[in-house]
């Protein structure tokens, strides 16, 4: 999220508290510790039955689905269910959930400011004064969500804004639209891997006992391998697939006064870059979008924020005032406006990310995760390479399970630490291992945070465009393939596991840094 130094104090509180937590007596299981996954099983069935088999992509059904699972769940925990329900509840307000939901629902309110304000037409008509066509704009997409995303160090910050501004421009010049979220999941994830003020990037170095900049530095390499892939891969599947580029003149047409909002951009990069607050960033920038869209006249204050009063309300005679309108229909009566639809369009999927959180801390708190762990230790990791392997494929197992991708880091970072040491593998790739296939494996799930995030946005936009039609919308099942960065970056560390490309042992790092004194 940020690089300040407080962002570094509250990592290292949250990486503190989930030692605490696995030093705290267990929550027992009827038939043992493997049990206590069944509430994060059980919802991963859920999830594949109503996304891929029925094909409903409702985040409220799956909060739902989380819901029963966590009932489930406590018919097999032993005693009298007290601790499993606090349990719930610890999950509920562990730190790393409340970051994400609060770096959603700011992003969330800049990306429909910037919306309303016409960034979407600016953007069409950038595309078409730079001749990028539906072919190539999945491609420029991917890099300027990687630029987006490395600048502000935040993968759902950036996919919130991406699939609310990009995603509809390039649909309405006729890019695919699953390229086109898939370019931008692709972004995200190459920001979040090698940002210096990534919070994974925080965890996983801090986790490993290596130097933020060094451990950026030595994964450069790793991530432009995997991006140089993507990109020819955007390109190549943007002249192969393509949309229906809507035929309304006056949509197309675009505005380039829509384009002032590449400053509001800017405000919010430059303020993360120099180690601000991701809140206070987006907050700047949320600030100077508003101020451009009424000294431009892109959008009045009634359509960043509108009360909506019925005429017997008390202040019904502030009706004169530009955010306040008095309804005759009760049915029409409540708060609308950018900064309303850009939060509250992702209440449902913050009630599911704090379940799922839940369910995690249940199986942590339960032993299920650590006798995963044990088993690999144990059973598969015995070699160098069958150890680096195992640290890739474990941490792609822990994020379909922990759907949130800094939480599922801090989970796995102790074991990643133990068997890399066991065979006395270096910090920095210890590191690399695990931010790499956590920020793939993030936004490659249908029901990881990463790729909700991005539908919360997508779903809401044939309420939001009179030309954005219901079969325009791509689901989380349809866009997993077509993540090319996250598969790519996972594919490159799978081939590094098994050929020792880029091994550095423990004795090589210091003989090197020794050498350059």
């Amino acid at each position: 999220m940020s690089s300040s130094g407080d962002e570094h104090d509250e990592v290292s509180e949250e990486l503190a508290e989930a030692e605490r937590a696995r030093s705290e007596s267990h929550i027992q299981f009827h038939g043992g510790k493997w049990m206590s996954t069944i509430p994060i099983l059980f919802f991963i069935v859920w999830a594949i039955v109503q996304s891929a088999l029925l094909r409903i992509s409702d985040t409220t059904g799956l909060a739902i689905g989380m819901l029963v699972a966590l009932v489930v769940g406590m018919f097999f925990a032993k005693g009298d269910w007290k601790r499993y329900a606090n349990t719930i509840f610890e999950g509920m307000t562990q730190r790393v959930a409340a970051t994400a939901i609060v770096a959603w629902l700011w992003a969330g309110m800049f990306a429909q400011v910037l919306q309303d304000g016409g960034f979407v037409t600016g953007l069409v008509w950038a595309a078409d004064a730079l001749s990028v066509g539906a072919a190539l704009f999945p491609a420029a997409t991917f890099i300027l969500a990687a630029l987006l995303a490395t600048g502000i160090g935040t993968g759902y910050g950036t996919t919130v804004a991406f699939a609310g501004l990009f995603f509809p421009a390039g649909v309405l010049i006729g890019a695919s639209p699953v390229l086109m979220f898939g370019s931008i999941l692709s972004g995200a994830v190459f920001g979040d891997n090698l940002a210096p003020v990534s919070d994974t990037t925080i965890v996983s170095a801090v986790t490993q006992d290596s130097d933020i900049g060094g451990v950026v530095s030595s994964r450069f390499k790793y991530a432009i391998v995997a991006a140089v892939l993507a990109f020819a891969g955007y390109i190549l599947a943007g002249s192969s697939m393509s949309g229906n580029p809507v035929s309304s003149q006056n949509v197309l047409q675009g505005d380039p006064l829509g384009l002032v909002h590449l400053v509001s951009m800017g405000i919010v990069i430059a303020t993360a870059i120099r180690g601000r607050h991701i809140v206070e960033a987006i907050s700047w920038g949320l600030i100077a979008a508003m101020v451009f869209n009424l000294v431009f006249g892109l959008a009045s204050v009634g359509t960043m924020l509108l009360f909506k009063a019925p005429p017997d309300a008390p202040l019904s005679g502030l009706s004169f005032l530009p955010f306040v309108e008095i309804v005759q229909n009760a049915d029409q009566v409540g708060v609308s406006g950018s900064l309303y639809t850009g939060a509250s369009g992702f209440f449902p999927l913050i009630v599911l990310t704090l379940l799922i959180v839940s369910g995690a801390r249940i199986m942590i708190r339960g032993g299920g995760f650590e006798a995963i762990q044990e088993f690999l230790l144990s059973k598969v990791a015995t070699s160098v390479r069958r150890a680096e392997t195992t640290m890739v494929f474990g941490t792609a197992m822990v994020n379909a399970m922990i759907t949130i991708n800094t939480a599922a880091e801090i989970a796995i970072a102790p074991y990643i630490s133990r068997i890399g040491k066991r065979f006395n593998v270096n910090g920095y790739r210890r590191a690399n291992i695990l931010d790499a296939n956590t920020s793939a494996m993030g936004y490659i799930f249908p029901w990881g945070g990463g790729v909700l995030v991005g539908y919360a946005q997508i779903e809401q936009m044939p309420q939001q465009f009179d030309w954005f039609t219901p079969e325009m919308v791509v689901s989380p099942v349809q866009v997993w393939p077509f993540v090319f960065h996250g598969w790519f970056l996972f594919g490159v560390f799978v081939v590094a596991a098994l050929t020792g490309f880029g091994l550095e042992y423990t004795s090589d790092r210091r003989s090197e840094e020794v050498a350059r004194v």
